[in-house]
């Protein structure tokens, strides 16, 4: 009953952490579109939320870390465990460097990529959105874990392609930008289109970690 009474709290705690993840991933999003049409009020909002949800997700994952160890749980599945709260809590914590990235950097945008820049935002979103739901079904019935990850493979490829074709409109098409201008903006854009690729690695390993309980 004692080990069940903790079993149960760091299922809890995991929930509470993957909620986060999945806020800090539509501040981010929020904070990209407010810095693009110059809405400067509500982008310090985003960056100050999404800082402190990153340092609530990282105590967070501290405390589940410690309940693990401490109370001996699930001995054959920490190690996969830890390491998917590593990688999930390395999302929003890129997710808030990258954002204040804009606010230090302070990149010249032109107006006309906007809208690609804001799909391209999108799609990287939806592929941290679609891995939540999974990370949180592995604890529940981890042998659908799979049906439920094929979002964020979609997701990724889409944000790639977007942000290929991003790419080559600054460098093919833009002829009135500087050529570091150009490098700033695929710099910007590599920003957005890596958060994808972090829910990708996240995915491979929730993957894996299914395979594993079915065996």
């Amino acid at each position: 009953m004692f080990n069940f009474k903790h079993a149960q709290r760091s299922i809890e705690l995991i929930e509470e952490f993957l909620t986060l993840i999945d806020q800090g991933s539509l501040i981010f999003k929020d904070g990209v579109k407010n810095y693009l049409f110059g809405n400067r009020e509500n982008f310090e909002d985003n960056l100050k939320t999404l800082a402190n949800l990153s340092s609530e997700a990282d105590i967070k994952k501290r405390d589940i870390e410690n309940i693990l160890y401490t109370q001996s749980l699930m001995p054959q599945l920490r190690g996969d465990i830890l390491k998917l709260l590593e990688e999930l809590n390395n999302i929003i914590e890129l997710a808030k460097t990258n954002l204040f990235e804009f606010d230090v950097e302070i990149p010249f945008i032109p107006s006309e990529l906007n809208q690609d820049l804001i799909r391209l935002t999108e799609l990287s979103v939806l592929s941290i959105d679609s891995l939540i739901p999974a990370a949180r079904v592995y604890f529940r019935n981890p042998e659908s874990v799979k049906e439920q990850l094929h979002r964020v493979y979609l997701y990724e490829k889409e944000t790639d392609k977007l942000a290929l074709s991003i790419k080559r409109r600054v460098f093919q098409d833009m002829p009135q930008l500087k050529l570091s201008e150009k490098f700033h903006l695929r710099y910007f854009a590599l920003h957005i289109e890596i958060l994808s690729d972090k829910a990708q690695d996240a995915a491979d390993l929730l993957s894996i970690m299914a395979i594993k309980s079915s065996i």
